[in-house]
């Protein structure tokens, strides 16, 4: 017995064994049925890279020592300097219907479709980078291609797909032309609310920076102009609507924008958690961090090569990392009201640019939340950052208002100082003169204010005079005026026309409201009003005389006298 012919056969047969299980492995064609609008290449189509990216459509056809491969979900390919084919086979059922193969990925440098015609000869469609959308098959944002048969026969086609620094991992199917047109309709509806809304954004941002003259408004508006261009660039708006024609450009900025993007935005952090109070080397590193993205992004738009684009990716993930440290390092100093808010408004951006960074670096394939995580993050954080930049600029700007308006008003209850209401009062007079009609003042004295403090301390009586005030303030319009006049002594003018019912009703209500108890005071305290209340003009006095006379009539009134309101003129 020969054992080496035996071993021999036995080989052969397993080869071909082997080679039969291959054949029935390969996907057969696919049916094209209005019952299934959308149908994936997974597992339905088989590939082969090209190590040269040289080799043509007939000679990829007529290579029958190329070694196809099913193509699985989620599989990625590093095709750099080197070209990916991808064939499948389609049967329509109907060949009247329309059908398109879409590749679910802006940004591809050089896609092409071939399949025989009716005629025999070789056609071919191309979209990518390496042409303007306009002259796309169906210009969009993505390459898409119509499938036609020519007969219910099986038609086989060859895609083609050049693609550098990134691995190829895009989704890529069949879909009908509604399903196609449904999904373009709701796609540039949801892209441009987005737009809008960071234009809006933007607008806003740079009027209260203009108006206000807020360096972190201006920051902040610089940022959301920034990240809407970046992503113009990353979701092929840009190249669709904005530089159309630009090919060289439109070639970079998938690369270069959203670089600069996460540059501003590190920047923009920095303005808003100003680290240099914490540690100036801290500070200095923000800076060397902000120089180090922006020069691996210049390096990369010269290299174009995949360590420098990993490179960008990298710093942008280190950004990342110390914005949140940053704003982790104000939230505990504590001294920020509106940080946790921020804090809230960055969240979503930080979470959601994972994903396109992890794409970026070639550890999960292309889907929906690679291509619009970073969009859905940005649109929630918008919005937020605004509000709570809006919250810490009037914190802010309060105590400067405060600042700026104690010339005109007191310090403790807010209220006008007398110069202010004899100013108001003189004003006042005049109108009642030349139109002929009456208006009111009125003094108040918190009778029991020495008594409170005597017994509770100054503190107290502090609180007592706030809250007189406010009580105060609530019994005019808005239109009148209310000013502390003394040191608790209160003066009310109702501008006219008016009568003395009225200023009678006002004084009435006065005297009621310090009759209420209220937390801020000590337990069974309330306050004790006297009021003289007169109607104006008087001929005979000013408006400074008018107050004088007034506060002497109201001082004059006995502490516990039983009668609250003492009328002057009427």
């Amino acid at each position: 017995m020969n054992y080496k012919n035996i071993w021999w056969a036995g080989l052969l047969w397993l080869v071909g064994l082997f080679q039969g299980v291959a054949a029935q492995d390969l996907p057969g064609p696919i049916d094209l049925q209005t019952n299934a609008p959308l149908v994936s290449l997974d597992g339905r189509s088989v590939f082969w890279i090209d190590p040269t990216g040289a080799a043509t459509i007939d000679q990829v056809a007529t290579d029958e020592t190329a070694v196809w491969t099913v193509r699985m979900p989620a599989a990625q390919y590093n095709i750099d300097g080197k070209a990916l084919w991808v064939r499948f086979d389609v049967r329509q059922q109907n060949p009247a219907s329309h059908w398109f193969l879409e590749l679910a990925s802006s940004g591809l440098d050089r896609v092409q479709l071939f399949h025989r015609g009716a005629d025999g000869q070789w056609h071919m469609q191309e979209a990518g980078d390496s042409r303007p959308v306009s002259a796309w098959p169906l210009p969009g944002r993505f390459p898409t291609f119509e499938v036609t048969g020519h007969s219910r026969d099986v038609t086989r086609f060859w895609l083609r797909v050049e693609h550098t620094r990134v691995n190829f991992a895009t989704p890529i199917a069949l879909a009908s032309q509604a399903t196609v047109t449904a999904s373009r309709e709701r796609e540039q509806f949801l892209l441009g609310a987005y737009f809008g809304l960071a234009a809006l954004i933007t607008l806003v941002a740079a009027a209260n920076a203009a108006v206000f003259r807020d360096r972190v408004f201006a920051a902040y508006a610089v940022y959301v102009l920034a990240l809407g261009i970046g992503q113009l660039a990353y979701l092929g708006v840009g190249a669709q609507h904005v530089w159309t024609n630009w090919l060289t450009w439109n070639f970079h900025a998938t690369f270069v924008l959203p670089g600069i993007s996460s540059a501003v935005g590190l920047w923009f952090v920095r303005m808003v958690t100003e680290p240099a109070r914490f540690s100036r080397r801290l500070d200095l590193a923000v800076w060397a961090l902000i120089g180090l993205l922006l020069a691996a992004v210049a390096l990369d738009t010269v290299m174009q090569s995949r360590p420098t684009f990993g490179a960008v990716m990298l710093l942008t993930v280190a950004a990342l990392a110390l914005i949140m440290v940053l704003i982790g390092m104000v939230w505990a100093q504590g001294d920020d009201p509106a940080i946790r808010v921020i804090a809230l408004g960055f969240l979503p951006v930080a979470v959601m640019a994972l994903f396109p960074l992890a794409r970026g670096l070639n550890l999960i394939p292309t889907s929906g939340l690679t291509r619009y995580g970073l969009t859905i993050g940005a649109a929630l954080e918008m919005p937020i950052l605004f509000y709570a930049l809006s919250l810490r600029g009037t914190l802010r700007r309060e105590a400067q208002v405060r600042a700026a308006a104690l010339s005109r008003t007191d310090p403790l209850t807010g209220l006008a100082h007398a110069r202010t209401l004899v100013a108001r009062l003189e004003g006042a007079l005049a109108r009642s003169r030349s139109q002929a009609h009456r208006c009111a003042l009125l003094t108040v004295r918190l009778s029991n204010h020495e008594a409170i403090a005597a017994q509770h301390g100054k503190e107290a009586g502090d609180r007592a005079l706030v809250l007189a005030a406010s009580r105060l303030r609530r019994c005019v319009a808005d239109v009148d005026m209310a000013a502390r006049v003394g040191e608790h002594q209160f003066a009310l003018l109702l501008e006219g026309p008016t009568t003395d019912v009225v200023a009678q009703d006002c004084a009435t209500r006065v005297v009621a409201s310090g009759l209420r108890e209220s937390e801020a005071l000590p337990a069974g305290v309330t306050l004790r009003f006297h009021v003289a209340v007169a109607m104006l003009p008087d001929d005979r006095r000013d408006a400074a005389g008018s107050l004088q006379w007034l506060l002497a009539l109201v001082n004059d009134m006995a502490q516990d006298q039983r009668k609250s309101i003492r009328t002057a003129n009427f």
